[in-house]
């Protein structure tokens, strides 16, 4: 059976389009390593955690253009021939440099006496004093763990997964690009393993995936067996959906599987 990405309507195997929206349907193949059917623009098999980007390469590969033969020194040296030799380079004549004349002393005037400093003015009540006392302020020491009144400590927002049927909070692990959701595999270790909670049977191995690009956070399929779902409408393959605090993410069809997106 093939289920429609649009209303999840049960098609029977080989169908091109769902019999009940008209939506066309993904077309399906086997998996070479364990034989269960998985799209065809599936990167991983949600069974077994097979790389089928390895298949795609080597065929790829198999199918490359040939090097050019070498080239013949002999037809180069005859379709390009010698160059004529350039005119000999001139040297030209030295440049002598000629002196300026003389400039006479001129006379100067005998140096007059200094006149006398103007007398300071005496200071007044408003005037202000010369060199005004400066404001010593204490440094902002951070070694001891603690912040001084009138400093503002900024904090790092943290992502985290609330799973529905259990309250379960899963905090999202920092200073990682990209995080994997699904069940222990030896291909891709998940960093959120789900098959803890219950009715993980529906949640593939290598299932979903969590993209953090600076403060901004994206959910992706990765080819899952049963769909990810984002508020109740399903997520296709290969594209990424920007999540926002209370965003409901769903692994697997009938929301059995749910957490929803939290910022704190």
């Amino acid at each position: 059976m093939i289920s429609c990405p649009n209303c999840n309507h049960q098609n029977p195997a080989g169908a091109v389009q769902c019999e009940s929206c008209f939506t066309p349907l993904p077309a399906l193949s086997a998996c070479p390593n364990c034989g269960a059917s998985i799209q065809s623009d599936a990167s991983f098999c949600g069974q077994c955690g097979f790389n089928l980007q390895t298949i795609a390469t080597a065929s790829s590969s198999a199918g490359s253009v040939p090097p050019p033969p070498p080239l013949d020194p002999e037809a180069l040296s005859a379709a390009f021939p010698d160059l004529i030799p350039p005119d000999p380079i001139i040297i030209p004549d030295p440049i002598v440099a000629v002196p300026p004349p003389p400039i006479p002393a001129a006379t100067s005037p005998a140096p007059s006496a200094p006149e006398p400093a103007p007398a300071a003015p005496a200071p007044s009540a408003n005037t202000p004093a010369a060199n005004p006392p400066v404001e010593v302020r204490p440094t902002l020491n951070l070694s001891q763990g603690r912040v001084p009144e009138g400093h503002t400590q900024l904090q790092m927002q943290t992502a985290k997964l609330l799973h529905v049927q259990t309250n379960v909070v899963i905090e999202l692990p920092q200073s990682v690009p990209v995080v994997h959701i699904g069940k222990p595999n030896d291909r891709i270790p998940p960093d959120i393993d789900v098959s803890g909670f219950p009715n993980s049977e529906i949640v593939s191995r290598i299932h979903a995936d969590i993209r953090v690009e600076g403060d901004v956070y994206f959910v992706e399929d990765v080819g899952s067996s049963n769909g990810t779902y984002v508020n109740n409408s399903p997520l296709p393959v290969g594209s990424r959906y920007r999540l926002r605090p209370g965003d409901r993410i769903s692994l697997g069809k009938g929301d059995k599987v749910t957490f929803l997106f939290q910022l704190a």
